[in-house]
């Protein structure tokens, strides 16, 4: 059914190195457990949330605001979880803190 609302909010890149390729990856692998469409702003560009390249094309860095916007059944809970990567300060790496090379 394509009469779901879309739902958007707008979270701040928690992670000290940004939305880098390891956390970008991470991110897209969230948003392809969802029927949803989620799409990622930065400044008015709006990509996909299921490409890391898109992603990473954003240079979002620690502090940065994203808004994320998903249209679909599942919509807020993916709006949720994504959300929840975003501003996590572990580089979203789960049961690992992140500590970064050397």
């Amino acid at each position: 059914m394509n009469d779901s609302p879309a739902v958007e909010r707008e979270f701040t890149v928690a992670s000290e190195l940004g939305l880098h390729a390891r956390p970008a990856g991470q991110f897209v692998q969230a948003a392809g457990r969802f029927s949803s469409e989620i799409t990622v702003s930065a400044d008015g560009e709006w990509v996909s949330a299921r490409s890391v390249l898109s992603l990473l094309s954003l240079a979002a860095s620690q502090g940065t605001r994203l808004k994320i916007r998903a249209c679909g059944t599942d919509a807020a809970e993916a709006i949720d979880a994504l959300g929840r990567l975003l501003e996590s300060p572990s580089d979203y790496v789960s049961g690992r803190g992140s500590q970064g090379p050397g």
